[in-house]
């Protein structure tokens, strides 16, 4: 089938990047949020990100002003009842994904197909709420949406292969490159980046290395482009619980088990930038190690 008008739900960070790339890749972008503010917040990011992204002459001002003409606010959830997509890129928490569904249900076409942006909750479960687990998939895109080049598409064992094949040629309009990933915890980035991250908490947990040198060693040593732990800080560390916790739960291996030092930064409510503390001190000039 052909997408031509895509609903958003969520205009955070994952939200907003989301529509940054359709939009300028041409379809029409409905975003939702659950606050005016959060609207406005995300349109202002999506200005400022395709600002710059004309001055560094990646795009011109006219395809700025025409993607910037593409993208419509909405605080009624409904109101994506009638576009062709629709990307839930809410909370990561299972109960809030169920909730955005049933509420959003009654109001979809038939031929609608459902997505969740989740980075390790099972699609399978989340599809079986739903009134069309056989156009239901995992639509996991990495962040900063606009910048990075995966976007993991994970089939439910309820998904069709003409939504697959579907979302398939989307991911390919939108300049992107597509990763088919079997529907178990974490998927296939995840499975793999935050079992690492977790194991670099440890690693300062039983001080073996500071924040300093494990992220140094990991930059220098290992050519990654940041250190795990300033990673983990850019992610936010309650995320990168929440998905320690689904591995864990998942899978049940213990080599999942989340490091206590990770739940006491999160429970300190340290969760990395978006707090402005977390194994970085973000509050100066330049971070500083927390440890």
């Amino acid at each position: 089938m052909d997408i031509s008008t895509v609903g958003i739900v969520g205009a955070g960070q994952m939200g907003n990047g989301i529509a940054h790339v359709f939009a300028l890749s041409g379809y029409q972008v409905l975003l939702n949020d659950i606050s005016q503010d959060g609207l406005e917040k995300a349109v202002a990011t999506i200005r400022k990100n395709l600002d710059r992204q004309v001055s560094r002459e990646k795009i011109s001002q006219d395809e700025m002003d025409a993607t910037m003409g593409r993208i419509t606010t909405t605080l009624a959830l409904e109101d994506l009842g009638q576009c062709d997509l629709v990307i839930e890129a809410a909370t990561e928490r299972e109960e809030i994904k169920d909730a955005i569904f049933e509420k959003l249900q009654p109001h979809l076409k038939p031929t609608t197909i459902l997505t969740s942006n989740t980075s390790s909750i099972s699609i399978t479960r989340l599809a079986s709420r739903t009134d069309r687990p056989e156009k239901f998939m995992g639509f996991h895109f990495m962040n900063p949406v606009p910048v990075m080049q995966l976007v993991e598409l994970i089939r439910g064992i309820a998904t069709d292969e003409e939504t697959y094949q579907t979302l398939l040629k989307v991911v390919e309009s939108l300049g992107k490159v597509a990763a088919s990933a079997e529907d178990f915890p974490g998927f296939i980035v995840n499975r793999i980046l935050i079992p690492m991250i977790n194991e670099a908490v440890y690693t300062l947990y039983e001080g073996v290395g500071s924040v300093t040198s494990i992220d140094q060693s990991l930059k220098l040593g290992a050519n990654q482009p940041m250190g795990p732990l300033e990673l983990a800080d850019f992610i936010g560390l309650d995320t990168c619980l929440a998905i320690m916790n689904v591995l864990y739960d998942g899978l049940a291996d213990t080599k999942y088990r989340p490091c206590p030092l990770l739940t006491k930064y999160v429970e300190a409510g340290w969760l990395g930038r978006k707090s402005k503390r977390g194994f970085y001190d973000y509050r100066g000039e330049t971070p500083v190690p927390t440890r």
